[in-house]
């Protein structure tokens, strides 16, 4: 087999007749929908349904075994090999598809708010409506920057393509790889368009650290004055509730950098999920659903248009996407300081975690590097009973390097800045899930509110007895009683046996963290006996 030109092939393909470039919005709903790929919803957002995949296709991915990367990928089964064999046959046959379509769609645009460090991007797009996405999620380019503009990075997206495992080397139909060397994203046999999102994200886990910026899967919010608060958490935490806070301006919703700078969020726009949306309690994001955004597997009555975000009969995955000025209370642009709180977001269905407490940075790097929060019963096929689960910094299917390169950057980063780390539980409180109850929101929210003000700063605090956390004794506004989780359990030899269980879940999941130093893994975790 000859070898690939991909530059070469790439511009043949964007000189090609059918090529669209830089579409406004109202051209894109034009598009979309007289093709058929979308209808238009009565506020004028864009539907579409993604066909038998509703989500990412984790076990789908890979990246490009070269030898520009190949030392750096924290190989497993996140970060999966494939050949340049394999990757340059099906580049040269996404590419002799893609060529006799009709039309295709290209957005030129940036990753990274803050222009020392954007990533130009580009996607080329088989379906308007995914064009339409990128548009929304990735950072628009004035006039002037898109006349110089390079692109960095390509996504090629041709969801109709599908992939024959048998000759193409594939596991499935379905295919995302990341081509560090030819800086390529070569996407095929899926509709989701999150798959872009994600994609460019972990290009940035793998670009930033080079560059002394640490890359962040977190919300960020702003205060009047300057202070930034980060917010991680795996979903059902509370962490786009909880950034959302009329009194401060938000800098991102989930994914964002940090430099010598101070925080930038990487992209332009917000991907929300919609199941069970409501303006009573989520009025920005439900507001922000207007003109040009995008609605993914959303039920929307047929006559009406009106959407039903209530129905998950497609899936509970139902999402929107729309650009981050749609939010009224928004820094622009999103750059802001060095974030004087971090707040890690956990759903312990256990009852065991304080519902605030805070961390020293070997706690914080241990937390962070264990991203825990619980699977509850009925979310997922063969769950019966809640399960501690836990996902790598908050991201692990984003994550090119090893884990600990993020682990110490943050730590060198709370040195740096005096950041305080606090890990709150949203989860429940006197007993698991099924016994105990929810934590009251409002009680959340105050807590929250105090540590980013600063009134946690020196008020006089308890150690939890097994996993060494520092808990507040008191914090104006909530009951005493529920800040110590052994308190607010009726049976305490029941607390103390699920506690001691839920830190030999913490534990085993910690060993596969070999390069550990002990300072983290010592000093962070449970404490031992």
């Amino acid at each position: 087999m000859n070898p690939v030109n991909f530059s070469s092939n790439l511009k043949d393909l964007l000189n090609g007749q059918n090529i669209r470039v830089q579409l406004s919005v109202p051209q894109l709903i034009e598009a979309a929908t007289s093709r058929g790929e979308a209808v238009l919803t009565k506020d004028g957002a864009v539907k579409a349904e993604t066909g038998k995949y509703t989500g990412r296709s984790p076990k789908d991915k890979y990246i490009v075994d070269e030898p520009i990367s190949k030392d750096k990928i924290d190989w497993g089964s996140v970060n999966r090999p494939i050949s340049s064999e394999v990757f340059e046959n099906l580049y040269a046959k996404v590419l002799d598809h893609m060529k006799q379509k009709d039309e295709l769609y290209v957005f030129k645009g940036y990753a990274g708010a803050d222009p020392e460090s954007r990533l130009a991007i580009q996607t080329i797009n088989e379906y308007a409506w995914h064009n339409l996405f990128a548009h929304q999620l990735f950072i628009r380019p004035t006039k002037e920057e898109l006349a110089s503009h390079e692109a960095q990075f390509t996504v090629v997206y041709a969801p109709t393509f599908h992939a024959d495992p048998a000759v193409d080397g594939t596991d499935s139909e379905t295919f995302i790889i990341v081509s560090m060397e030819q800086k390529i994203i070569l996407i095929g046999g899926t509709e989701y368009a999150g798959e872009m999102k994600k994609a460019i994200f972990s290009i940035m886990n793998y670009l930033l650290p080079e560059q002394g910026i640490l890359p962040m899967h977190c919300s960020a919010n702003v205060g009047e004055e300057g202070d930034v608060t980060l917010f991680f958490g795996l979903s059902g935490t509370g962490k786009t509730t909880l950034s959302a806070d009329e009194n401060r301006k938000l800098i991102g919703d989930d994914e964002h950098g940090w430099s010598d700078n101070g925080v930038f969020n990487i992209e332009g726009g917000c991907y929300a999920k919609t199941i069970n949306l409501t303006r009573e309690h989520e009025p920005q994001i439900y507001d922000a659903i207007t003109f040009g955004s995008v609605l993914e597997n959303v039920v929307v009555d047929e006559e009406t248009r009106i959407p039903d975000y209530a129905d998950g009969s497609l899936t509970e995955n139902t999402r929107a996407a729309y650009p981050i000025h749609a939010i009224k209370n928004i820094v622009f642009p999103s750059v802001a300081g060095h974030p004087k709180t971090i707040v890690f977001l956990t759903a312990d269905a256990f009852g065991v975690l304080p519902p605030i407490s805070k961390l020293t940075k070997e706690q914080a790097m241990y937390h962070f590097l264990s991203g825990y929060t619980s699977k509850l019963a009925g979310t997922e096929r063969g769950v019966t009973s809640p399960e501690a689960t836990f996902s790598t910094c908050f991201g692990s299917p984003f994550l090119p390097l090893h884990a600990t390169v993020y682990a110490e950057m943050l730590g060198d980063k709370i040195d740096e800045h005096g950041s305080e780390v606090f890990l709150v539980n949203t989860g429940w409180t006197g007993g698991v899930y099924g016994v105990g109850s929810r934590m009251k929101l409002s009680y959340t929210r105050t807590m929250v509110r105090a540590a980013i003000k600063g009134e946690l700063h020196n008020i006089e605090t308890e150690q939890e007895a097994v996993f060494g956390l520092q808990i507040p004794k008191e914090v104006p506004g909530v009951p005493t009683e529920v800040l110590n989780p052994r308190n607010a359990w009726a049976d305490k030899a029941a607390y103390d046996q699920k506690a001691k269980e839920l830190a030999q879940e913490f534990e085993a999941n910690f060993k596969k963290f070999g390069t550990v130093s002990t300072d983290i893994s010592e000093q962070g975790g449970p404490i031992k006996n």
